[in-house]
């Protein structure tokens, strides 16, 4: 039995004591106190009767017509005279009339009053015994009257007692309830802060409950802290902190080998002309300063952008990598913009910071692209100290020639429904976690890759449309198939609150197929847009579905931030995985992520895994899954 109801069942009982008890007491003290009143009645009349008879004749006719008259004015229920020897000589006797008093009420306090009796004289001879008996009924009604006045009374009292019990009870519920939701969530590791309540004892609770939450967000504080430093010396310049080469590189293979929003975008370069030069003038420090502060321009630029990742690809050579970013020109400008600024921050001499830009796509060669980049950046430092040239990807077929005619090709390609491709995503006993399922829209007769409408579908503002398409699809997928099904939410659709409205709704009617659903998100997104992220995890939770973080890596430092979100999982950015089989950096950081995703109870699942090796591995260090061009779901049961 819950504490509350054991509250409110100590309530009605001490109630009903107290009524039962006071109606008791009031009754039986009224009983006793009429019992007595009727005796001295009974026996007062008695000795005032006999005393008037024995004043007059003892004619019998006298004796009747007096022994009449009291009886008719006095409310008797018996008179009656008897000799000495017990004869009768008069008697005048009526039954008991109750009225319309409960026959329960009278048998339960049914009175017991001594007749009075008296002695009539005839002069100093005895003439007889007078015995007197009142009627009881108006005794029954006056103590009727006064129980039901009592009952109503407490009846009163009673419903006020309550409501101030309900209200008190309320006080103490809502805490509670607020202590046993904070105990569940770190039941189940999510360690959630609770605002103190006023009662002593669950103060001290909450407090308690808070400490340790706040001690376990510090300790994963500390920890993924230390992480993200290996991960920093194993992945970043020392100098200016972005990527180095290797790690750029991987990022760039990963978004062209992406099936998601990263495959098509665009890619720029900027160089450090006369990087010697500069270094003779200006001393180390303040080279590595200038260095460190164009890094940081092209960082800010990649933020603004969203998404954007920085390298440094050598000494003097920057690139910038800007997934999802399709114009060009306008690209161009704000990075020749924020060149201009460095230069004008620095007066001492003229920097050569020329620029290049290309576009890229989904299932190009990144040694190609690199090089017609390089190639530009040539053609750019020879236009003069802030030269800008734009690269020519490959050749690639245009679709459609206009917005217009993108946007009714897109409308009638979700209109007519997505195709979801099935990618594996295994535990260590091969068996099925879930299928990640990218995205195929079918223009002009085939169907596409995200990466060919992506860029047009965020140019248009049609993301939302699209993910709840995608949506629609994964839930008619998991009804046909019965498997677990995994799609991604892009980043505008997080930010619409009317998208999040309408997916709960699409969710809430397929509850079976929504507790097969598994949700992931950019991390890049979740940690910078954490409210919307928070007011998704609160709606679409309850409903069974699972929400996890794709691309986990750069932001890992920030994950004491979720704590208290209750994600499902995170899959690790394949940069941190590829050729973890030979890389002893790479699997301390991947096994201290493991540690920290299950002490929130998280999974743990790696991208991008291409070899048996790099399984093995894996779930050697401790992570919970893994997916990739290498993962291959043999025939075992989900």
């Amino acid at each position: 039995m819950s504490l509350i109801k054991q509250l409110w069942l100590t309530i009605v009982v001490l109630l009903l004591l107290a009524f039962v008890g006071s109606l008791f007491i009031g009754v039986s003290t009224s009983r006793h106190y009429i019992e007595q009143e009727v005796r001295i009645k009974n026996a007062d009349n008695a000795n005032a009767l006999a005393l008037s008879m024995s004043q007059l004749d003892k004619d019998p006719v006298t004796i009747e017509l007096l022994m009449a008259a009291q009886f008719d004015t006095g409310h008797y229920r018996l008179i009656e005279l008897r000799a000495p020897d017990g004869e009768i000589l008069e008697r005048r006797e009526s039954g008991e009339h109750i009225g319309d008093l409960p026959g329960w009420f009278v048998d339960l306090v049914r009175f017991e009053v001594p007749h009075g009796q008296a002695v009539v004289q005839d002069g100093w001879r005895q003439y007889g015994t007078l015995t007197l008996q009142s009627h009881h009924s108006f005794a029954y009604r006056s103590l009727w009257h006064s129980a039901r006045n009592l009952a109503g009374w407490f009846a009163v009292a009673g419903a006020i007692s309550l409501l101030m019990a309900w209200w008190i009870v309320r006080t103490i519920r809502q805490p509670l309830h607020s202590v046993v939701a904070q105990a569940r969530d770190i039941g189940v590791r999510r360690f959630t802060t609770s605002k103190e309540p006023r009662t002593r004892e669950l103060r001290e609770v909450v407090q308690a409950m808070n400490q340790l939450s706040g001690a376990v967000r510090e300790m994963l504080s500390q920890e993924s802290e230390k992480l993200d430093l290996l991960r920093r010396r194993l992945q970043h310049d020392p100098v200016t902190g972005v990527l180095d080469r290797d790690a750029f590189l991987a990022q760039l293979r990963a978004s062209l080998e992406s099936n998601g929003h990263r495959a098509s975008g665009s890619l720029a370069m900027v160089r450090l002309a006369r990087l010697t030069e500069v270094n003779q003038r200006l001393g180390r420090p303040r080279t590595d300063a200038l260095l460190k502060d164009l890094a940081h321009s092209l960082d800010q630029l990649g933020k603004v952008r969203g998404g954007g990742l920085v390298g440094r690809l050598n000494g003097s050579d920057f690139a910038l990598l800007l997934p999802g970013s399709g114009d060009l020109e306008e690209l161009g400008h704000e990075l020749s913009q924020r060149l201009q600024t460095l230069q004008e921050e620095e007066k001492s001499l003229t920097l050569g910071l020329p620029s290049a830009l290309i576009d890229y796509a989904q299932g190009d060669h990144r040694n190609e692209l690199l090089a017609s980049l390089d190639g530009a950046l040539a053609g750019a430092e020879a236009k003069g100290d802030h030269g800008q040239s734009i690269a020519q990807g490959a050749a690639r077929e245009t679709l459609y020639a206009s917005h217009a005619d993108w946007r009714d090709a897109l409308h009638q390609a979700m209109e007519q429904g997505v195709y979801l491709g099935h990618y594996p995503v295994l535990d260590t006993q091969d068996r099925l976690l879930h299928h990640e399922c990218p995205a195929r829209l079918r223009l002009k007769g085939e169907w596409r890759p995200a990466g060919v409408f992506l860029p047009w579908i965020s140019r248009l503002e049609l993301d939302t449309e699209l993910d709840l398409a995608v949506a629609r699809a994964a839930i008619k997928d998991i009804a046909q198939r019965g498997k677990p099904v995994g799609i991604n939410l892009s980043p505008a659709s997080i930010r619409d609150s009317r998208f999040v409205l309408d997916l709960r709704a699409l969710l809430r009617s397929h509850p079976e197929a929504a507790e097969k659903l598994w949700l992931e998100l950019p991390e890049s997104m979740a940690i910078h847009n954490l409210a919307g992220f928070r007011s998704l995890c609160r709606e679409l939770q309850p409903l069974g579905c699972r929400i996890g973080l794709e691309h986990v890596g750069a932001e890992f430092n920030h994950i004491a931030d979720l704590h208290d979100l209750g994600l499902a999982y995170l899959k690790i950015d394949d940069s941190l995985v590829k050729g973890v089989d030979t890389s002893a950096e790479q699997q301390t950081i991947l096994r201290g992520m493991a540690t920290l995703c299950h002490s929130l109870g998280i999974l743990a699942i790696a991208e991008g895994v291409d070899s048996v090796a790099e399984t093995r591995v894996l779930f050697e260090l401790g992570l919970d899954g893994v997916t990739g061009p290498g993962v291959r779901q043999h025939d075992k049961p989900a």
